[in-house]
């Protein structure tokens, strides 16, 4: 059933990707600003008592093209990214949206023209420098309505959230939302609805803080047979919640790894309309399980790793030991992960 439904999200994400191509298939210039000055978005969880924890991401390749006499071809992944805590009655009482666009350039050539090294940010993260202000009717930037929508389903359940009205061109038909909304919410309203589904108790409880926090990188290789190369896109997630001492009360991971092949002559040949599962989606399907020596998929080892830091600051986090290859060190903790944790680190690490 969630695959079912990752399915749909990503053809209703698909779809909202669809409706910029008007913009340039080109990488807009972000700077490459350092961790302590991009923006931060954390939101206080109402209510009192035990909350669960959900994490929904949903992907997309559908805003690729190839290159051609208009310019650059474009690879381009585009994620949606909600947190909720929910209450014992399935209300929503905490809630961040993010997304993220990890895109890079070829040309006709199949040259990649794009500055692999530069930081993939999320659309939190960039804040004013996403650009879309100047060109909203309420001089409103993305993350500003990101947060206002939000805000907005706390309080909320998922069968309400799903029965916002929306137009045709599924931005908000509510005077009272569409005030500090304008955006496109087609994509976001079933991700939260997810998100509700998703959550579990994980130890967070009222008053604590929940965040998203992301890390995202992009890389080249050889592709599928006869490509004459391929981008990948790495994008790895957290929410979080912490209590007012710092220290992790509950958190969920997942990670998004998309490729995309063009040809020598920077043709497409990835069906970018394919739906784009994260890892904890793909589940089995991911395929670690059985090359791993303890026999365990990559979602069942990050959400150990989770587990294991849960209870623990992000100073504790970040001193977990690993060896050379940044896979752990600790009995009980490799009893249950395997795999390297550093990039689990750095993303936790991201919450201070």
């Amino acid at each position: 059933m969630k695959k079912w439904l990752a399915f749909v999200l990503a053809l209703v994400l698909a779809a909202s990707a669809a409706g910029c191509a008007g913009r340039p298939a080109t990488v807009d210039t972000v700077p490459d600003r350092p961790k302590e000055e991009t923006e931060k978005t954390a939101v206080t969880v109402t209510g009192e008592g035990e909350m669960r924890t959900g994490l929904a991401v949903t992907a997309s390749l559908g805003s690729s093209a190839s290159a051609g006499e208009a310019g650059d071809g474009l690879a381009q992944t585009d994620v949606t990214i909600v947190a909720v805590t929910v209450d014992e009655d399935g209300v929503i009482t905490g809630c961040v949206i993010d997304g993220m666009q990890a895109k890079a350039n070829f040309d006709v050539q199949g040259n990649v023209t794009t500055d692999l090294s530069s930081p993939v940010l999320s659309k939190n993260e960039l804040g004013a420098d996403y650009g879309m202000e100047a060109y909203s009717g309420i001089g409103r930037e993305w993350n500003e309505q990101a947060a206002a929508l939000a805000e907005y389903v706390v309080g909320k359940t998922a069968d309400e959230v799903l029965g916002i009205a929306v137009n045709e061109e599924t931005r908000p038909a509510g005077a009272d939302l569409a005030s500090s909304v304008t955006i496109a919410v087609g994509g976001f309203l079933p991700a939260i609805a997810q998100a509700v589904e998703n959550a579990q108790p994980l130890g967070a409880r009222g008053g604590d803080t929940l965040q998203i926090v992301t890390t995202g990188s992009l890389s080249s290789g050889e592709g599928v047979e006869g490509a004459a190369g391929m981008l990948q896109a790495d994008i790895s997630i957290a929410a979080a919640t912490m209590d007012s001492n710092g220290v992790i009360t509950s958190c969920r991971i997942d990670a998004v790894q998309t490729q995309v092949s063009y040809d020598a002559a920077g043709q497409l040949l990835t069906d970018t309309a394919a739906p784009v599962l994260s890892k904890d989606q793909l589940g089995t399907d991911y395929g670690m399980g059985a090359i791993s020596g303890i026999g365990r998929e990559w979602n069942e080892q990050a959400a150990a790793f989770a587990a294991y830091a849960t209870g623990k600051t992000v100073e504790e986090v970040a001193g977990i030991a690993v060896d050379e290859g940044t896979k752990p060190t600790d009995a009980d903790l490799a009893a249950s992960v395997t795999i390297a944790i550093g990039g689990f680190q750095a993303l936790l690490e991201k919450l201070g």
